[in-house]
């Protein structure tokens, strides 16, 4: 006789504050399209920051192998971090704000379709980041960008537009940083820069390619470094940055490494996965090859 199946515990972590979308519709829209052949769901959803990392460890101890963030690119941080180095995989639903490393992945921003990736069980080894020997994911930075990430933190409207209005009123009031940065090798590169973005993907989110070369595989950061610029630049730099060849752009630098010390001259603000926090003027940034298994197109 045939061997029954044994199905797969698998969990979907929701943020409710992620994005903007689909949030009282996502439990029934997961039941409907999750194969329930191969898997046995539990659907959870979060109360505060932090407890979608706080509910891997737990599930990880009642042996759960997939574990699917539902929300942006600080969801998956929340619950990718616990997965790194493990046999464990992460798979992501985007519908956060800018949901930056699906789009890099090329997961879908439906939900439906998201969930039937799922069930097609393809999993790849991407690669993750430390800065300060905080994992990160996607992208982590300083500078201009990190100030904004901040600033629209605190702003309970969410989405494109808001972003785009808290890039204009922060802008004349920013002073750029003088910054050196050690790479392989002991090479050093000491400039002023309006941010600085250390990419393991290519974007921010909403396909603002900041790095658009970013391999997720290479076991390499991609180094973006913008220097100051006049405000009537922003809209052709906009433009480059959405169209994919900001790194054409003259007032960009672009440098590949897999291990590198910032030194900026003080203590401020960095952004990772689209949080941000504040970190010493002294930052060592390192890439761990392959170390996070992913459900991929």
């Amino acid at each position: 006789m045939p061997q029954p199946i044994v199905r797969e515990k698998i969990i979907f972590i929701i943020n409710p504050n992620s994005g903007t979308r689909f949030k009282g519709r996502l439990p029934g829209i997961i039941k409907a399209q999750l194969d329930p052949v191969f898997f046995d769901v539990e659907i959870v959803t979060t109360n505060y920051r932090g407890e979608a990392t706080e509910i891997v460890c737990q599930k990880l101890k009642e042996g759960f192998r997939y574990f699917i963030a539902v929300g942006g690119d600080g969801t998956v941080n929340e619950v990718a971090k616990t997965l790194i180095n493990t046999n464990s995989v992460l798979g992501i639903i985007p519908v956060g704000s800018g949901n930056g490393l699906a789009r890099h992945l090329n997961i879908p921003l439906q939900p439906q379709k998201a969930i039937q990736l799922i069930n097609k069980l393809k999993i790849e080894a991407i690669d993750y980041g430390l800065v300060n020997n905080i994992p990160f994911f996607c992208t982590c930075g300083v500078g201009f960008d990190a100030l904004i990430g901040e600033k629209f933190e605190q702003n309970k409207r969410r989405g494109l537009s808001s972003y785009i209005k808290t890039v204009f009123s922060e802008f004349f009031n920013y002073h750029p940083e003088n910054y050196k940065i050690t790479f392989d090798n002991n090479q050093t590169i000491s400039r002023k820069a309006f941010l600085i973005t250390f990419a393991n993907g290519s974007q921010y989110g909403n396909n603002a390619l900041i790095a658009p070369r970013a391999d997720i595989r290479d076991g390499k950061l991609d180094i973006s470094i913008l220097s100051p610029f006049r405000f009537y630049m922003a809209p052709i730099i906009g433009i480059r940055l959405f169209s994919g060849n900001i790194d054409k752009s003259s007032f960009v630098t672009c440098i590949q490494a897999t291990r590198l010390v910032v030194e900026r001259e003080s203590d401020s603000i960095l952004h990772f996965d689209g949080e941000t926090c504040q970190m010493d003027k002294t930052i060592e940034i390192s890439m761990i090859n392959k170390g996070l298994k992913v459900f991929v197109p």
